[in-house]
Order: C-alpha cells, then sequence, then structure tokens
C-alpha cells in the first residue's frame, strides 16, 4: 500500500531542506491526521509506504474556500486583474511540485519499496511566495503587485523537500519545473 501523507507532519521546527528523519511535529488538524494514518499502518501491520507531498500543484485545483492551494487561488485572482493576497512578508519558501512528480514517485513507490519506507515526495527547491507571484506575471503577462495580509495562525515560515532518498531508492527525478509546470497548467485555472 502508498500511503498519500503530507510534508505537514514535520511542523515547523525542522531544517530545510527537511529529510525523511526530522523529527515530526504536526500542528494542525489536517497535519495530525496524516501523522496518525502513518502510524496506524505501521502498528496495523500494513505493508505501507508513506509518500509525504510538499506543495502539490496541477489541474483542476480548487481556487475557492480559505485554504485553496496559493497557484490557483493566485492564478484566479490575477487573471480577473486582481492584485493577489500573500499572508505575511511573501518571503516564506515552498516546495512547489508538479502533480505530474508526484504521479511518477507514487507508482515508483508502488514498485520498488519496501513496507515501512517513507519518502519525500516534492521539487527539491524552494521558491518565496512573492518569487511565485513574478512567475505568474511571467506566464500570464501580467504585472500585478501582491497586497500583503497578516499571517495566518500556523502557517509555516519555510518548506522544502530534500528528496535525496527518493532519488536513490526510487529512481524519482522531478521532470517539471515550477516555471514550465505553470505555464502548462495556466489554462486549467481560473
Amino acid at each position: 500500500v502508498v500511503l498519500a501523507s503530507s510534508a505537514a507532519v514535520y511542523g515547523s521546527d525542522v531544517p530545510v531542506p527537511t529529510p525523511e528523519d526530522a523529527a515530526l511535529s504536526p500542528e494542525s488538524p489536517y497535519a495530525l491526521s496524516k501523522r496518525y494514518g502513518e502510524q496506524l499502518a505501521a502498528t496495523a501491520g500494513v505493508d505501507a509506504t508513506a509518500v509525504r507531498f510538499f506543495n502539490v500543484f496541477g489541474p483542476r485545483q480548487d481556487a475557492d474556500g480559505p485554504y485553496a492551494a496559493v497557484i490557483p487561488a493566485f492564478v484566479e485572482r490575477m487573471r480577473a486583474g486582481q492584485r493577489p493576497v500573500v499572508y505575511g512578508d511573501g518571503e516564506q519558501t515552498r516546495d512547489f511540485v508538479s502533480v505530474t512528480d508526484v504521479v511518477d514517485a507514487t507508482v515508483l513507490a508502488a514498485e520498488r519499496a519496501g513496507p515501512g519506507s517513507v519518502y519525500n515526495v516534492g521539487s527539491g527547491g524552494r521558491v518565496s511566495i512573492t518569487g511565485l507571484v513574478a512567475a505568474l506575471n511571467d506566464v500570464l503577462g501580467t504585472d500585478l503587485d501582491p497586497v500583503y495580509d497578516d499571517p495566518r495562525p500556523g502557517d509555516i515560515r519555510h518548506s522544502g523537500a530534500d528528496i535525496s532518498r527518493a532519488r536513490a531508492d526510487l529512481n524519482y527525478q522531478p521532470t517539471v519545473g515550477l516555471r514550465e509546470g505553470l505555464a502548462e497548467r495556466v489554462a486549467d485555472w481560473g
């Protein structure tokens, strides 16, 4: 069984890039549910491999709601000529990974991983939220500065995957860069 988990299980007090053996400190109900799923599989005797996804983006993501994925939410606003809302100073960083790469990593984990294994699935790189706005301006042909608002409680300042274990054990290699992925997928949002 390949168990879809999340980088949220690490919390905010970890090295970045974050290796799989970093201390786990979930800080939200969502993160706790992912950690509990990993623990449940381990204690129930299920031959499971956990894949911890970082910030996944791709087609058909929801742009609505208070916790919508940031990329489609930004695209929707920017297409409408509205400035994207950045919570905090915009210098927080994320490891955005294309759903294409997530699918590849999940299949590799199913085919090659041993029971009880854990793998980070990310791009192995990071971009600031302000840098994301700049990349979207480039892709969309807009020139919109973000509006900055108060940070949201519980948001992690910096998040980035150490994917060296997945590279070594699974031969995982991300193939879709952020700029390329945005250009390919922006038509699907908004």
